[in-house]
């Protein structure tokens, strides 16, 4: 999915940026590259599995 940015701003009376207003599409982008950057963050000290390993396992699940 490619999103452009085309963000638009909110400022106060003194011209400053305030916040920012953001199509839909890349709101929910967004949401789910944080989701995906704080699982990674939680994951980080396990350990590690080989490529064959990490296949049995989906076979065993099923799912391959």
């Amino acid at each position: 999915m490619e999103t452009t940015m085309s963000e638009k701003y909110v400022t106060n009376a003194k011209g400053e940026k305030i916040s920012v207003i953001l199509s839909y599409k890349l709101y929910k982008k967004l949401l789910e590259d944080i989701h995906d950057l704080a699982v990674i963050a939680e994951r980080r000290d396990e350990k590690s599995i080989s490529l064959s390993e990490f296949k049995k396992r989906l076979k065993d699940d099923g799912s391959l």
